[in-house]
């Protein structure tokens, strides 16, 4: 049996994808920068991802930019807004993925000022927050629209428009890559001047992201090259991973039922895990806004790595936090920033459009077995006599 419930960090590419990576693989191997034929049917491979990756999101095939991955889209939105400003301020939340996070992190290093947004006690950063941060002198603000911890929605939408309202030119970087390819997303109603998405995260391939650049708006590249992709990301084209990012990206638009679908499944999975499992309770206060697909139970208490372990043995695979993060040995910002004791573990079960009502169910049945094993390990080490 294998349940996999970690499809914050990485989704199983869909066997369409696949075949049509292969298949880019043996068909268009050409340079699509090329001038020959076979670099024009490559670059016409490449314009069709395109298209589709842009459908996907409500945009123009001219505005995405193809990157290597979602970090790279978050960095050159954040960066490349940065150093194409005079002004040398950045606003991003405190719950910002490590991609936007250390982006800023390194402006810092090179001179910009950095303040960072506490999120509330649901997990959400304020609209008065972000604005009680901005300066005269800021030049980005960059607020997720998912956290990839505990799932909950930032206000981005309202965000933007009160940054409008200022009447100032503020570049609005927002990281949607636990969003796109599961809830419908319209880049003309979230007022971002950017916005980074993930192939991987939508059951496409690792290893290509992209970033929607709103027409008009002015990014430095992150370094130089041939000039490729709007000269914002030089490089010759990932062309087998494009075109299964705009085969997954046509499929995720095509099933307009799965953010329903997900999110009943990921409330049966929460209030079977609750009934279950008494010590367990949500990460933030229920009901939160949130993404459909994310569920992340706290367990006062419990160490969570021995609990994935036991999951693992019994063919569940989840996650403590970010996936990107959870080798590191100390609390992630998240937690910290929500105030969770350093004591409670925290696991994340993250489901996708593959994910069925028995594996909900086993993975619930499998958590309270897994719990009640570890229970009896710290007891014997606490109470070694007994």
């Amino acid at each position: 049996m294998t349940i996999y419930l970690d499809n914050a960090a990485s989704t199983q590419p869909s066997p369409e994808a696949i075949e049509a990576m292969v298949s880019a693989m043996r068909e268009h191997f050409a340079n699509s920068s090329s001038l020959h034929g076979l670099g024009a049917a490559a670059a016409r491979v490449l314009a069709k991802a395109r298209e589709e990756v842009a459908a996907l999101i409500h945009a123009a095939p001219e505005e995405i930019v193809f990157t290597g991955s979602g970090t790279e889209a978050n960095a050159l939105g954040v960066v490349g807004a940065a150093r194409a400003s005079r002004l040398r301020h950045l606003v991003v939340s405190a719950i910002e993925h490590a991609a936007v996070f250390n982006s800023a992190r390194l402006l810092a290093e090179e001179g910009w000022q950095v303040d960072t947004v506490s999120p509330e006690s649901n997990g959400c950063v304020t609209v008065d927050a972000v604005l009680a941060a901005v300066k005269p002198e800021t030049s980005v603000v960059a607020i997720m629209l998912v956290n990839n911890e505990i799932g909950t929605l930032q206000p981005v939408a309202d965000i933007a428009r009160a940054l409008r309202a200022l009447g100032r030119k503020i570049h609005f970087h927002v990281d949607a890559v636990q969003f796109a390819g599961l809830e419908p997303l319209d880049v003309r109603t979230k007022g971002a001047d950017s916005i980074a998405i993930s192939a991987h995260k939508l059951h496409g391939p690792k290893g290509i992201g992209a970033l929607w650049l709103r027409k008009g708006k002015r990014l430095a590249p992150l370094y130089g090259g041939g000039g490729q992709e709007r000269n914002l990301r030089s490089g010759t084209e990932n062309l087998p991973a494009a075109v299964g990012f705009g085969v997954a990206a046509a499929q995720a638009r095509k099933d307009t039922q799965a953010s329903a679908r997900v999110r009943e499944l990921r409330d049966q999975l929460e209030t079977l895990i609750f009934a279950a499992v008494p010590q367990a309770r949500p990460a933030v206060p229920l009901p939160a806004p949130r993404a459909p697909h994310i569920a992340s139970i706290l367990l006062p208490g419990f160490p969570a790595e021995p609990i994935l372990h036991a999951l693992e043995a019994r063919g569940v695979f989840a996650s403590e936090g970010a996936a990107c993060s959870s080798h590191a040995r100390e609390q992630s910002r998240v937690q910290l920033a929500l105030g969770i004791a350093p004591t409670t573990g925290v696991l994340r079960f993250s489901l996708s459009r593959l994910t069925t009502a028995n594996d909900v169910e086993q993975a619930a049945r499998a958590l309270a077995q897994s719990i009640a094993e570890v229970a009896k390990v710290v007891n014997r080490v606490v109470n070694p006599d007994r």
